[in-house]
């Protein structure tokens, strides 16, 4: 029963890693589209903002609690994982991320009242939920079941991971990002490390995905089994040490040092 938290335990440390990472850009887009408010209400419209995602990301985790065991579920979210990845990297690999997309954003949002701001701020953060929502369910879902019963459609433990690395991505979006964003600026190799991460939990979906009782491709009990959850952790703080390892962020620190 200790190794089944234990692993629980893990499961949840890397997601919110992962939430804290992805949450510094979501952050800054957050910043600028309550940039054009007065100085007094651009908190307040970000945590106004904060709160009515808290709802509507609730409400889209108590959906796919019904759904996340429908196989072609599994299937498009384990291709939609894996394209997010594999673009970031590729376009970090051989093109280049468009500058202009928050000063964009700070058009669109300018002139727009407090109200408006919160719900824009508020739609915006679902739409970056979406990947961290995926990305949870697919490392829950490969978790051995718990003794905590079900949830809708899905196990109450994995439910819970999921759950906690919402609340963790939200309270690191209001409360972390700023030093997350510091973070990248040193090392600016782990967004990229981040995105890589997020494509190998896509394989972990997709392995579970093959290994659906309707599929049979591979053995149902294979996504559980120690040698695939030895390989997948493995092969994720492989990936994790090269990002924080990498060339790029030693050429940041001695460009900071000139």
């Amino acid at each position: 029963m200790d190794s089944l938290w234990l692993e629980y335990a893990w499961a949840l440390l890397i997601l919110i890693g992962l939430e804290g990472l992805l949450s510094a850009d979501n952050a800054l887009v957050l910043a600028v589209i309550a940039k054009h408010l007065p100085q007094e209400q651009k908190k307040k419209a970000i945590n106004y903002g904060i709160v009515m995602a808290f709802v509507f990301r609730f409400a889209a985790l108590f959906a796919i609690s019904f759904i996340a065991n429908v196989w072609q579920i599994q299937a498009i979210g384990a291709a939609y994982l894996l394209y997010l990845g594999l673009k970031h990297i590729l376009k970090a690999r051989f093109g280049k991320e468009n500058e202009n997309i928050r000063e964009d954003l700070k058009e669109e949002a300018a002139g727009k009242g407090f109200w408006p701001t919160v719900g824009k701020i508020a739609v915006a953060d679902l739409a970056f939920a979406i990947d961290s929502i995926l990305a949870a369910v697919a490392l829950a879902l490969g978790l051995p079941d718990s003794p905590l019963g079900d949830f809708g459609g899905m196990d109450g433990g994995k439910f819970m991971v999921v759950l906690l690395g919402g609340i963790a991505g939200l309270i690191l979006i209001k409360f972390a990002a700023a030093w997350f964003v510091k973070l990248l600026a040193q090392r600016p190799a782990l967004e990229t490390t981040a995105y890589a991460i997020v494509a190998w939990v896509g394989v972990k979906l997709a392995v579970i995905t093959l290994a659906h009782e309707d599929i049979g491709v591979l053995e149902h009990h294979f996504p559980h089994s120690t040698g695939w959850t030895v390989i997948f952790y493995g092969v994720l703080v492989a990936i994790a040490l090269l990002g924080w390892f990498a060339p790029a962020n030693k050429k940041q620190a001695q460009a900071e040092h000139l």
